[in-house]
């Protein structure tokens, strides 16, 4: 019956009715049962002369009820005594099984196989997700049964580990990996607490409500306290499950068994998971590690370039809250710049360009990620302009000291673009959008109001959606540093040049920063010739030099910028034509800020780190 519950679908698009695919499950967890309660037990394949053996027994049971109409005798020629047909068929088999060995006798045949219809009833769970309404009680009714796929998974797994099917194993190890890598632990605590609750008492709605509320005072008297109420509510404790130990040993099983395809996706898997807990430094060795960005755009498989790009957002998110902005704006970037929606399959296109014909988008549809995995574009967007923010709002004050010099050094165009059009509004009104607050803290940052700044990117409404316990209050540390730090950067650069000195410790107070923070910031300036300024010890005070080019100087400087540049787009061309997109092996080892050494007055390409995949 397992077999034709998955012909029922007319068509691709078509799905299976909840009820047929629980029942499907459960079909497929009775046989597991089975199999781990014979250890001695193996599932083999029909041939092709089993299957003509079926149809001749099934042939002659046809024949033996016609003629049983007929009232045809059968004797066994063994007694001679009158038997039945079912007493036949037992005989005979009986006297087959005398001649086979022990692994033959142990050896069932069936006409399909338990991987198959594993990978079968996952993509089914998955078909509902996407067709079904994830504003509605019946999407949520509908995740429940992820943890019933997730065992049943286990279950097959283990079998076909028993008998040394690797291949097997790796396949179903990447089913489980997909439905666990997304995951943080706090989120996967409450779905396993949740699943097992539900295994134990059934569904929650289905609880008589004296059963709900807390333990009563009345002890055991029934004429004060409905009895459902003296046990208090229900609760299950589940075993915690390491699932950083898990997911690495599943994707080792990949690594090891699997094909190119499976090795790909568990390693993308893999990264992601990391990104997901703030492992930022892991994420990145595994994925310099794993070249996964110089044949991605090889792989012709567009499932797993988005799954590439989702990699690579969650890598940038990461990123921004271990305090990496200038790596969080490489790995955004390319993606948070364009059809965000499209490149993630949270969404379809939406443009007047669109092409695709009718196939086309229905295959775009059924590449769609269930709502539940979605990365919430509002979250990406804040973490993309506000690390772009941080890198471009002193450039930007540098270049207007500088007279538009050196403009050949933009960062992110994306954000220059916004930032213009802000300038241009006539009127504009109080921020109500996540990119309004970000134009609107960027305009404060720029005349020194770092405090401003801060309130304004501190309480957005998004942190609220990161995962994990105090990681909102870690963000807005993060975000704390860092404003104050380019909000001094940025106050030197517009207004340095008012000054004839500036003392150490009225930089402290006016920024909130130690005395050590604020000489770490100034001499970093002073080194890469960004402030042409010197420390005088005895008074701890800038001594500010005013140091006005000559026409040669500034003549030389322009075209020097005009040549770097030029050598900065034939660099990028060059990439995108080996496939290289801003990586090279000797990054592997590096343990500065950034993951590229940009050699050039430290500054940094605006290519992206990953590129975009679509």
């Amino acid at each position: 019956p397992t077999a034709c519950k998955f012909d029922l679908q007319r068509n691709i698009d078509d799905f299976m009715a909840e009820e047929d695919w629980r029942s499907t499950a459960n079909y497929i967890r009775r046989i597991a049962k089975v199999l781990k309660e014979n250890p001695k037990m193996r599932l083999s394949l029909m041939s092709a002369d089993d299957v003509a053996d079926m149809r001749i027994s099934a042939e002659k049971e046809i024949k033996r009820e016609r003629l049983s109409a007929k009232d045809e005798v059968l004797i066994d020629p063994n007694t001679g005594e009158v038997e039945t047909f079912l007493q036949r068929q037992e005989r005979v088999r009986a006297e087959a099984e005398r001649g086979l060995d022990e692994a033959a006798l142990n050896s069932v045949k069936v006409s399909g196989s338990l991987c198959v219809f594993m990978t079968r009833l996952e993509e089914e769970y998955n078909k509902s997700l996407q067709r079904l309404n994830p504003h509605t009680p019946e999407y949520v009714r509908r995740l429940k049964d992820e943890g019933v796929l997730l065992s049943t998974i286990s279950e097959v797994q283990h079998y076909y580990e028993k008998v040394g099917m690797d291949a097997e194993c790796a396949e179903l190890s990447l089913l489980r990996i997909e439905h666990m890598y997304y995951k943080h632990d706090t989120i996967a605590k409450g779905v396993d607490k949740a699943s097992a609750f539900a295994e134990k008492f059934g569904d929650s709605e289905m609880l008589h409500p004296a059963c709900v509320v807390g333990g009563t005072e009345g002890g055991g008297d029934a004429q004060k306290v409905h009895p459902g109420a003296w046990s208090s509510k229900p609760d299950v404790s589940p075993e915690g499950v390491d699932t950083a130990a898990v997911i690495a040993t599943l994707c080792r099983n990949c690594y090891e068994h699997g094909d190119d395809r499976a090795k790909t996706r568990a390693m993308l898997c893999h990264i992601t998971h990391h990104a997901v807990h703030s492992r930022f430094r892991q994420a990145r060795d595994l994925l310099l590690m794993s070249h996964l960005q110089d044949t991605i755009s090889s792989s012709g498989d567009i499932s797993t370039m988005i799954l590439f790009n989702r990699m690579m957002v969650n890598v940038g998110l990461a990123a921004f809250r271990c305090g990496r902005v200038s790596d969080a704006h490489q790995c955004l970037t390319e993606i948070a710049s364009s059809r965000v929606r499209e490149l993630l399959a949270q969404g379809l296109s939406r443009f007047n360009g669109n092409d695709k014909n009718t196939e086309q988008e229905k295959a775009e549809k059924r590449r769609q990620v269930p709502f539940h995995m979605h990365i919430n574009l509002d979250l990406i967007e804040a973490c993309h302009l506000i690390s772009a923010m941080l890198l471009e709002v002193p450039q930007m004050a540098q270049e207007k000291r500088n007279h538009g010099e050196n403009n050949y050094y933009v960062k992110s165009r994306h954000f220059r673009k916004y930032s213009e059009s802000y300038d241009r509004q006539v009127f504009t009104g109080p921020p109500e959008h996540t990119r309004d607050f970000v134009m609107t803290a960027s305009k404060a940052l720029m005349k020194g109001k770092w405090k401003e700044c801060y309130d304004l990117i501190a309480n957005l409404d998004v942190w609220q959606l990161v995962p994990g316990e105090g990681e909102v209050e870690k963000i807005r540390g993060v975000l704390l540093k860092e404003v104050k730090e380019q909000g001094l950067r940025t106050f030197l650069f517009a207004y340095s040049s008012n000054y004839d000195s500036l003392s150490l410790a009225d930089l402290s107070a006016q920024f909130d920063l130690e005395p050590p923070q604020v000489h770490s910031v100034v001499s970093k300036m002073m080194m890469n010739w960004e402030l042409t300024a010197s420390w005088d010890g005895p008074t701890d005070t800038i001594t500010v030099h005013r140091v006005e080019h000559t026409r040669l100087q500034t003549l030389a400087l322009q075209t020097a910028d005009k040549v770097s540049g030029l050598m900065d787009s034939n660099e990028k061309l060059l990439d995108a034509r080996s496939g290289l997109y801003g990586f090279s092996d000797s990054d592997l080892g590096r343990s500065g800020g950034g993951w590229r050494d940009k050699g050039n007055n430290n500054r940094q390409r605006s290519g992206p780190v990953g590129g975009q995949r679509r």
